[in-house]
């Protein structure tokens, strides 16, 4: 029985995105997260970076578990090839498993759904309800708005420093690799 070293969930959008740079690197991510032996956790579809992400994990040997609610299988939306998926009733279902399987949780570029996302993983380490650490991959700029917000935050006093630190910020896949060892 293989062993894996992280489950890493990852939150990402089910469109590619305007820019190929998002496809690049989330394939280079899926490479990086299937080579160092570790688990991708994620939403479970086909379509969009998220079908690039689990690909890559996938070529590059790794396992990759989906977790998706009944309503996108229902809509074919599945990603059929990953090792293992996990069906839930509802979006909440499915982002309390998400955080559940995780031991590093990564935001990669999406939109709300994925902002949404990252923000419940937020809330519970700013609430010392988990520990595991919150990436936030900031690719060429892309959450820079979001980092001045957090610092903004701490500036009026909603947010303490020490929370705030949690939160880490990277430029791109090779920086997650280094925080990760």
């Amino acid at each position: 029985m293989r062993v894996f070293q992280m489950n890493i969930t990852v939150y990402l959008g089910s469109a590619v995105g305007k820019d190929p740079k998002y496809a690049r690197e989330v394939r280079k991510l899926g490479a990086w997260i299937g080579s160092a032996g570790h688990r991708l956790i994620y939403g479970g579809s086909r379509i969009g970076l998220m079908g690039e992400l689990a690909e890559a994990v996938l070529v590059a040997g790794g396992e990759v578990i989906g977790v998706e609610p009944a309503f996108f299988v229902n809509s074919c939306l599945q990603h059929d090839g990953i090792t293992e998926l996990i069906v839930t009733d509802t979006m909440a279902e499915r982002k309390t498993k998400l955080i559940e399987l995780g031991d590093v949780y990564i935001a990669f570029p999406g939109g709300t759904g994925t902002l949404e996302e990252i923000s419940e993983v937020m809330s519970q380490v700013r609430l010392g309800h988990n520990e595991n650490p919150c990436i936030i991959l900031n690719l060429d700029g892309y959450y820079e708005p979001l980092r001045v917000m957090l610092d903004r935050m701490v500036q009026e006093g909603f947010l303490d420093r020490e929370s705030r630190e949690k939160f880490l910020f990277a430029a791109d896949t090779e920086e997650i690799g280094c925080m990760l060892g």
